[in-house]
């Protein structure tokens, strides 16, 4: 893709948003409007199953300025920002979800503070009182624990929603693993940087596509793409029952040396060898993870497939 005067490429991944996609766009076009810069919103159809990609192409007749980018089947929501930024031929690219949670008005503070010399500007939730009790407690945690363990610090309670210039969105590029952490690689590029806050909103149409089962799986690849420390914990847990098996077998020896005292006990054998079995199968789970990861960019195979373009 080459650059254009475009100003702004706002991108938006779609997958089964026909209940919100139209009042997105609703909402959308004024805000761009209000930035007096020009624009293109890249709509990427990630696979959706329900009519989404109809009511883009009637919402296209109105609003010349989107480009539709279908996929062949749903890749996941990375792979659909992957793809906006490749597409992308602005000035800057703003990737922002069809739900509404995160506002479009801030996209106005956005371009202000890009305007200003930031070449990635951070939308960051300040208030996620319409969030679950559940879903704010995890997220706290994953970024807790993915700060703790990693060597690439993810700034907290900030989403995709952010503005990157065109030079941040070239480096990208550059970035050929499959298995993608979009998140750790906004962080990984670096790039001056600068915050706007805003208060989460509820959901206005439609339901969350991602499941808890989903996000755990999400988090995990997360941290296993930019640390190696739950290899390196397997390990030190690995010395430490070492020692405490050398520590606890040198006390029975001089114990019956001296004392003469066999020590029976089924039930304490059984705990220790389920727990050292139990340590052993989270050692190769681990393992298996990165062999998992390693095994998936070996294949090399493409992030997306696009089916068609419509601009």
């Amino acid at each position: 893709m080459t650059t254009t005067d475009l100003d702004i490429s706002l991108v938006v991944p779609l997958y089964n948003e026909s209940e919100s996609v139209g009042e997105f766009c609703d909402a959308i076009l004024p805000v761009l409007e209000r930035t007096k810069l020009s624009f293109e919103i890249l709509c990427i159809n990630d696979g959706s199953t329900d009519n989404t990609l109809d009511l883009l192409v009637e919402k296209k007749k109105k609003i010349p300025q989107i480009k539709i980018i279908n996929f062949s089947r749903n890749f996941g929501k990375d792979a659909a920002v992957s793809a906006g930024i490749d597409f992308a031929i602005g000035r800057c690219a703003i990737p922002i979800d069809s739900d509404l949670q995160d506002p479009p008005e801030l996209i106005v503070d956005m371009v202000q503070k890009w305007q200003e010399g930031n070449d990635v500007v951070w939308a960051k939730r300040i208030d996620r009182s319409e969030d679950s009790i559940a879903k704010r407690m995890t997220a706290n945690w994953f970024y807790r624990i993915y700060n703790l363990l990693s060597d690439l610090e993810l700034p907290e309670n900030v989403g995709d929603f952010r503005l990157m210039d065109r030079k941040v969105l070239e480096a990208l590029k550059n970035f050929p693993e499959r298995r993608r952490f979009i998140k750790g690689l906004f962080a990984f590029v670096g790039f001056r940087s600068a915050v706007v806050e805003y208060k989460r909103s509820k959901r206005r149409r439609g339901v969350s596509k991602w499941s808890y089962w989903k996000l755990w799986n999400y988090a995990v690849s997360g941290i296993t793409s930019f640390s190696t420390f739950p290899l390196r914990i397997s390990a030190y847990i690995g010395m430490f029952v070492t020692l405490l098996a050398f520590v606890r077998g040198l006390w029975i020896f001089l114990r019956v040396i001296f004392c003469g005292i066999d020590l029976p006990g089924y039930a304490s054998t059984m705990v220790v060898l389920l727990f050292l079995g139990g340590i052993q199968l989270m050692s190769l789970g681990i393992i298996g993870e990165y062999i998992g990861s390693i095994y998936s960019e070996t294949k090399r195979r493409p992030i997306y497939i696009v089916r068609d373009v419509i601009s």
